[in-house]
């Protein structure tokens, strides 16, 4: 999987302390993105599933996967999803451009299953015109969070 940075200990992405891995990747291209270095699929460096969980293991902290866009490396990271709920028994978010029913529609297996190990999405493009700096963990206001447990 392609890592471009482990941001360990952050408070922004998600509830609580936790552990962002920011993949590279990212077909969106929203305008004004706070992350458009992250767009680009080669960024970063390939990373095993071990290196990150290193990572993830050291802190503890509940997980967040963010980038670019994960969904777009969804095959790579479904090993790394499975340990860290499996294994390590973390809170997992993630964070994509893609609209809930837009990942629910693609009818697609690695991202199913993805999610399947996912307790929370914060999904939808980032629209510069409805940026709203009063909203946590998102930083425009159509953008929604998504217990994917209890999804009502």
């Amino acid at each position: 999987m392609r890592v471009i940075r482990i941001l360990e200990g952050t408070s922004v992405d998600g509830p609580g302390l936790r552990t962002a891995i920011y993949f590279a990747g990212c077909g969106h291209h929203c305008p004004a993105c706070h992350n458009e270095h992250t767009w680009d699929f080669r960024a970063g460096e390939d990373m095993t599933v071990e290196q990150v969980l290193k990572v993830v293991r050291y802190n503890g902290f509940p997980v967040t996967f963010t980038g670019g866009d994960p969904i777009y490396q969804a095959a790579e990271i479904i090993p790394l999803a499975k340990a860290i709920k499996e294994e390590l028994h973390l809170n997992i978010w993630c964070y994509t451009g893609y609209t809930h029913e837009e990942l629910i529609e693609m009818h697609n297996d690695d991202v199913d299953t993805l999610l399947s190990y996912v307790d929370t999405i914060v999904d939808g493009p980032y629209i510069d015109a409805l940026r709203d700096t009063s909203l946590l963990f998102r930083g425009s206001s159509n953008q929604r969070i998504i217990d994917l447990h209890n999804p009502d």
